[in-house]
């Protein structure tokens, strides 16, 4: 049987999981919600699909589960009138830029016994999965440090930054969580130094553009991270693991897999030019993940928690440029 789908917001991001659940024998796109209602209405008509509000959906019996691809200020709210509704859930991250109330809300997921699974595609990407198989391997020895490099080819407009929630909780969650997931043991302390180097009106805003940050577990592996707003030559995303016995790397991905070699040197393809091009598969393939785990009853990852872990090392490393200091954090 076929898992019964909801879209809630139809921009970028939303119309990638309604393909992705329209291509997947195992899914259907039953409706489309949007604040936009014409939004909603193109998206629902191209596949098939109906254009409901978010309370009809909530209350509808031909619906199991949500894809939550609304701004971030509406993810927690969302997430328990869902859980309260007994539909399984898919949701972007963040949940919320306040630790306190994603605990409130991760609760109700736990009274209600909801499924929520939070939107970590590079998880599911086939050359980091590849890495993490080679790590669990023990092919480069015991971890001692992971490098993690993501650089946009360009700042987001303005009016993005001012609701991101910052750098650090926007573009570098992602980093904190694919730290979490290499290094694979509690990180332990947070050291982050920001600066505003790319456009001075993303410091008008209040946020920075260029960062790096110092991980740290309790035994001692590190996993560094440096994230940049403008890389000119494309969207540079790469990943070292450093082991006792070895390296093993996901490099940049580029439009094209050649190489041309002349007496002027080598020349590759342009980078691929941003996370939507880069991480199309990783897109598709966590979401088919969710479906699997929703058909079968079995337990989803990334979980709420994770998406809680690794807003907890964002609002670390916005604490560590605050104080400008080594922050600890404390595990329960």
């Amino acid at each position: 049987m076929s898992v019964r789908f909801a879209v809630l917001g139809a921009g970028r991001i939303g119309r990638v999981h309604a393909q992705t659940i329209h291509t997947d024998r195992d899914a259907q796109l039953v409706a489309v919600a949007d604040a936009i209602e014409a939004a909603a209405e193109s998206l629902a008509t191209e596949y098939g699909a109906e254009s409901r509000t978010i309370d009809d959906i909530a209350a509808s019996d031909d619906i199991d589960a949500v894809v939550i691809c609304t701004p971030t200020d509406m993810h927690a709210d969302l997430i328990e009138q869902f859980a309260k509704a007994g539909k399984a859930i898919f949701c972007e991250k963040p949940i919320d830029l306040d630790e306190q109330r994603v605990r409130e809300c991760l609760a109700t997921v736990e009274a209600n016994d909801a499924t929520l699974m939070v939107a970590f595609q590079r998880r599911f990407d086939p050359d980091y999965l590849a890495l993490k198989e080679q790590v669990q391997s023990g092919a480069v020895g015991d971890v001692e440090v992971v490098v993690l490099t993501s650089r946009d080819p360009a700042p987001p407009p303005i009016e993005y930054i001012e609701r991101s929630g910052g750098i650090f909780r926007d573009m570098c969650i992602h980093d904190f969580d694919m730290a979490r997931w290499l290094l694979d043991e509690p990180i332990t302390s947070v050291q982050a130094a920001a600066s505003n180097l790319v456009d001075p009106a993303i410091g008008a805003a209040g946020d920075f553009d260029t960062v790096n940050v110092i991980l740290k577990t309790d035994s001692g592996r590190q996993a560094t991270i440096n994230n940049s707003r403008r890389a000119a030559y494309g969207y540079d995303v790469r990943v070292e693991v450093l082991g006792s016995k070895g390296m093993v790397t996901a490099m940049n991905t580029h439009e094209r897999r050649t190489e041309l070699a002349t007496a002027e040197g080598y020349q590759q393809p342009a980078l691929q030019h941003f996370f939507m091009t880069r991480f199309l598969a990783a897109y598709a393939n966590e979401l088919a993940a969710f479906i699997q785990c929703v058909k079968q009853g079995i337990p989803v990852t990334p979980s709420g928690e994770d998406g809680l872990q690794a807003l907890r090392l964002a609002n670390a490393a916005v604490q560590s440029v605050e104080e400008q200091r080594v922050i600890t954090v404390a595990y329960p």
